[in-house]
C-alpha cells in the first residue's frame, strides 16, 4: 500500500487527475454552445464538472467568481495534504495565487469587489495580512515577487537551482515575460503553448515534488479558460462565439 504523505502517494493521485483532464474535443464541445444553461450541462458531463458544482445557470458573475476561486484554492490545499511534510507549506501557499490580481488591485487603491464580502472571514483576513506584510504600497507591481519570495522561503532546504523545479520556474517566467510584451497579439495561443509544455513536464515528473506545482499551473490554465467562457456568456449573452 502506498503511504499517504509520500511522493509516491502524491504522484499517484495527481497522475490519475492528470489523465482525467478535459481534452480539446471536450473543450470544443463546451466552447461551441451559446447559451449558459446547456453550456454548463456540457461542463458537468465533462472532467471539468467540479469547477461548476457550486452554482447554477442563473448565478451572477460574482457567485461564479467566488465559487471557481474557492475550488482552485481547495485543490491546492488538498494536493498539499498528499505531499511529504517538507513540501506541504510551499504547496499550500499556492492557494493564494488566484488572489494576487485582486491584491494588486487593492494595493493600487482600487475598490474591493462585492464578492469579497462573501468570502470566508479567515481567508479574507489571510489575504489582507499578506498584503500588509508584503510591503508593496509604493510598488504594487512587486506583489508577485513578494509572493514568490515567501514561497521560496517555504521550500525544503537544499533545493538547488537545477532540476525540474528550476526548469518549471524558467518556463513560467518566460510565459509572463511573453505576456508583458506589447507585441503579443494572441494570448490564448501563448497559453496553449504553456499548457503543452507543462503537460510534457508533468509526464517527466516521476516521483519529483515539482509534479504538484506543474499540476497546479495546469489547473490554473483550466480555471482561466473555463471562467472566461462562463463569464462571457453571463456578461455578453448576445456576443457571437469564436469560430
Amino acid at each position: 500500500m502506498i503511504e499517504a504523505g509520500s511522493l509516491e502517494y502524491a504522484h499517484a493521485r495527481l497522475s490519475a487527475r492528470f489523465g482525467n483532464r478535459a481534452d480539446e474535443a471536450a473543450w470544443r464541445r463546451i466552447e461551441t454552445i451559446r447559451d449558459i444553461g446547456p453550456m454548463l450541462d456540457a461542463v458537468r458531463a465533462s472532467p471539468l464538472a467540479a469547477w461548476v458544482a457550486r452554482f447554477s445557470a442563473d448565478a451572477g458573475p460574482h457567485a461564479v467568481e467566488r465559487a471557481m476561486r474557492a475550488h482552485l484554492r481547495e485543490r491546492a490545499t488538498a494536493i498539499a495534504a498528499w505531499m511529504p511534510p517538507a513540501w506541504r507549506a510551499a504547496t499550500a501557499w499556492c492557494a493564494m495565487l488566484v488572489d494576487l490580481p485582486l491584491l494588486q488591485h487593492l494595493a493600487r487603491g482600487g475598490a474591493a469587489p462585492r464578492w469579497l464580502d462573501d468570502e470566508e472571514p479567515a481567508h479574507r483576513d489571510a489575504l489582507f495580512a499578506f498584503l500588509a506584510v508584503a510591503g508593496v504600497e509604493a510598488d504594487p507591481d512587486r506583489l508577485g515577487r513578494a509572493w514568490r519570495e515567501a514561497w521560496q522561503r517555504q521550500l525544503p532546504e537544499r533545493i538547488g537551482a537545477s532540476g525540474l523545479l528550476a526548469e518549471f520556474l524558467r518556463v513560467i517566467d518566460a510565459h509572463f515575460a511573453a505576456f508583458a510584451d506589447p507585441g503579443l497579439v494572441d494570448g490564448w495561443a501563448q497559453r496553449r503553448r504553456l499548457q503543452a509544455c507543462l503537460a510534457r513536464m508533468f509526464r517527466r515528473a516521476t516521483l519529483d515534488p515539482s509534479v504538484a506545482f506543474i499540476f497546479l499551473a495546469l489547473s490554473a490554465l483550466d480555471f482561466e479558460r473555463l471562467r472566461g467562457e462562463i463569464l462571457r456568456r453571463i456578461a455578453f449573452p448576445r456576443l457571437p462565439l469564436a469560430a
